[in-house]
């Protein structure tokens, strides 16, 4: 007797084991897993379609840039034209710029405020338009 089993059949055997070997069964899932996506990308093979042409054309969106600008004392003007003023700006600037996807080009003046600033910024946000780029003269050189 080696160990506490003997080669005899009936004293003592070793256990059986009842649970199932899930190792043979993942190798193939991950071949299989392997495999598709291997496949699928040669499954959406484009199909050569003939389509028809129309003679209309797009129609052409050429908007005119929207310049707002804010003079040291506060003052608003839009595009050089139309005066406004903080208090009035959601309502005036509404029937200006119908579009709030339109993009705001905001011109301050040196003079001004980083705090007036912002409170131009914020009733344009509460106004609806979230599309604002700041403009700015660039330096030219004395050289």
């Amino acid at each position: 007797m080696i160990g506490g089993f003997s080669n005899h059949t009936g004293e003592q055997d070793l256990p059986e084991n009842h649970d199932i070997n899930v190792t043979p069964f993942i190798d193939v899932m991950l071949v299989l897993l392997i495999i598709f996506m291997v496949a699928a990308p040669l499954a959406t093979a484009s199909i050569p379609i003939d389509l028809p042409t129309t003679s209309v054309q797009p129609p052409s969106v050429e908007q005119k840039p929207v310049y707002l600008s804010v003079e040291a004392d506060m003052t608003l003007t839009v595009n050089d034209e139309d005066r406004l003023t903080l208090e009035t700006l959601e309502q005036q600037f509404l029937k200006l710029v119908p579009d709030r996807e339109t993009r705001i080009f905001l011109r301050a003046d040196k003079r001004l405020s980083y705090e007036e600033l912002m409170q131009v910024i914020t009733a344009l946000g509460t106004a609806g338009y979230m599309k604002i780029a700041l403009v700015g003269l660039e330096k030219t050189s004395g050289a």
